[in-house]
């Protein structure tokens, strides 16, 4: 067996030093992006496939009339099974995927865990299969990413090569999941956030457009909601889509703000089973009254965006002898809307896996469904198609919660076939995403590490400080002296060195300040006051320290607060490691810029 393993190590290395001369590198980045998507794609169609299969078997009996008790049941199974999966076989957090992806960007230079590539997949399955109320495609973004940055891995790709190989990673997720090639590309480019150069889009699209290809082999070429437009958009319509759009901006504002504040409440409970016992009380109460909270909700959708039979969505709640009632539908309508966030979040904090995809576009659909359902009641605002506004919620939902108006737009019309209402999706889409900047500056997805300064965005110059090594930088020919030294020692170690800086260390390395040779210029050349003074009396604090593990963009924020051009470099222990010159993080900088803008050229 270990001949086996050694064998393929060795045909491997020499498969990578065959590489590195007969192909080029740009050519394998395409070749490994194909290799993303194809595998991204099968993910996603087996995580389907699972969840699918998984709530068949469990609903397949349900009496559609009468009260269904296994909604108390099966969704506390499964986030109780999602839970102790991953606790104690993956032993690692694994929920809020997108999160999760932009904070390896930021902080762990594109290096994602390799059971990130199979964990999400088996938990969400679970999760989603027996009820929970969230979606697949976070984890199956998640996974995707994972594919890309372990494959990058495998053939030693550089950190700027790993970072792109993420969101090929991401895109074929996306559009593999929703057979949505364009949206996979923007979404990346959107919601990762990634400050990509033309050379880049390429492997995307490649990712993309592979993903795509394989989920239409195995699944069809039919869009994933079937929408019939029943009438063209009308220009005297573009006010109520609007005030749409800014229906859903608030109503994403609710969303975002009740998912973070709910989910603080879950981490105060200090014990897994007292969350698990909590989720699952609210979990299975929720679902039982109203049953379309019950898994990811896209048969909801399918009813909403074809509205003859959207009374059957009462079927099995407390609302089911009220289905003639005209308002009845509308009550019952905003009761989900209420509601959603805290089954989403109790699903999670549970113990489940999923994401807020497949709850934004559930909630959107629903928004748009009541604006117009309640506007036709009314004389003056009646004869607005209800599918097509169901329709437009998705994309202005979606908008607001994701902070991306472009994925939105597209999704939804790659998503859905709408793509005759590509203005009105547009409308909705940025009035939707103008509200909710208003209120809240960060989406969902990236506000968590916007608040602890770890994100990555759009800024070339945050891009560009990502892609630095800070070990590349460090200095580490600076002359110590010790806390004990004489004047005398000192002048000796300045006749050996180059540098007018001495950090000075004690015993155990540990920093306890520096020397500047402008402080001692003026006492260094009387050999009278040699013995007389020791470092101890002439050392100064330096104007700040840099902990090795901080990230570039914060190390240049020292660098501005204290105004200085060298500062000393120490470890967790507060051991003295070097110094960092603005300088040298300058010309680090130039050297990136210029081997991006080559790239691109």
């Amino acid at each position: 067996m270990f001949e086996i393993i050694n064998n393929t190590k060795k045909y491997f290395l020499s498969f990578l030093s065959w590489r590195e001369k007969h192909i080029k590198e740009k050519n394998f980045i395409f070749i490994i992006s194909f290799l993303v998507g194809l595998c991204t794609s099968l993910a996603a169609i087996a995580l389907k496939s699972s969840i699918h299969s998984i709530q068949h078997f469990l609903t397949e009996r349900a009496d559609i009339e009468g009260a269904n008790y296994f909604y108390l049941i099966y969704p506390v199974v499964g986030i109780l099974l999602s839970g102790l999966f991953v606790k104690y076989v993956v032993k690692d957090d694994i929920g809020h995927g997108v999160t999760k992806i932009l904070y390896a960007i930021s902080q762990r230079k594109s290096r994602i865990k390799p059971h990130n590539t199979w964990s999400s997949l088996v938990a969400s399955s679970i999760t989603i299969g027996f009820g929970g109320s969230v979606g697949a495609e976070a984890p199956i973004v998640l996974t995707g990413a994972a594919i890309g940055s372990n494959l990058g891995r495998m053939f030693k790709m550089d950190q700027k090569t790993l970072m792109l190989l993420v969101g090929c990673g991401s895109a074929g997720a996306i559009a593999g999941i929703f057979k949505a090639p364009i949206a996979g590309l923007i979404f990346t480019i959107e919601v990762l956030m990634l400050d990509l150069t033309l050379a880049s889009v390429l492997p995307l699209l490649i990712a993309s457009v592979t993903a795509a290809t394989v989920s239409y082999i195995f699944t069809g070429t039919d869009a994933m909601f079937k929408f019939t437009q029943m009438e063209e958009f009308a220009m005297g319509r573009i006010p109520y889509v609007l005030l749409l759009g800014v229906l859903c901006g608030l109503i994403s504002l609710y969303f975002t703000r009740s998912m973070i504040w709910t989910e603080g409440l879950f981490r105060k409970l200090d014990t897994y089973w007292k969350k698990f016992l909590f989720a699952g009380i609210v979990l299975s109460i929720l679902i039982f009254l109203l049953p379309p909270l019950y898994g990811e909700g896209y048969d909801t959708i399918g009813k909403l965006l074809n509205p003859t039979s959207v009374h059957e969505l009462m079927d099995g709640s407390m609302f089911y002898n009220l289905k003639e009632n005209y308002w009845s539908i509308v009550i019952f309508l905003s009761m989900l809307v209420l509601f959603k966030v805290f089954a989403s979040s109790a699903t999670n904090a549970g113990g489940g896996c999923g994401g807020i995809f497949a709850p934004s576009l559930f909630l959107g659909c629903i928004t748009g469904f009541i604006f117009s359902h309640t506007s036709n009641y009314f004389e003056k605002t009646s004869h607005l198609p209800e599918g097509n506004f169901a329709l437009m919620g998705m994309a202005g939902m979606m908008a607001g919660v994701m902070h991306a108006p472009l994925t939105a737009v597209f999704l939804i019309a790659e998503l859905t076939g709408g793509f005759d209402l590509f203005l009105p999706l547009m409308i909705v889409s940025i009035s939707s995403y103008i509200t909710i900047l208003m209120f809240e500056r960060h989406s969902i997805y990236s506000m968590r590490l916007a608040q602890k300064g770890e994100l990555l965005t759009h800024h070339k110059d945050k891009a560009v400080l990502t892609l630095l090594n800070i070990n590349s930088v460090i200095e580490t020919d600076f002359k110590l002296v010790h806390l004990d030294m004489s004047l005398g020692d000192m002048v000796k170690v300045i006749a050996h060195s180059k540098r007018n800086v001495f950090p000075v260390t004690d015993k155990e390395g540990v920093l306890r300040g520096v020397v500047l040779l402008d402080d001692i210029r003026n006492i260094m050349f009387r050999p009278e006051l040699y013995e007389r003074f020791d470092v101890q009396k002439f050392m100064t604090a330096p104007p700040a320290k840099i902990n090795i593990n901080l990230p570039m963009e914060s190390i240049m924020r020292v660098f501005d607060d204290s105004n200085a051009w060298n500062l000393p470099v120490i470890n967790d222990d507060g051991q003295y490691l070097g110094f960092v010159s603005k300088s040298k993080i300058f010309n680090a900088y130039r050297a990136v810029l210029v081997d991006n803008f080559s790239a691109e050229a």
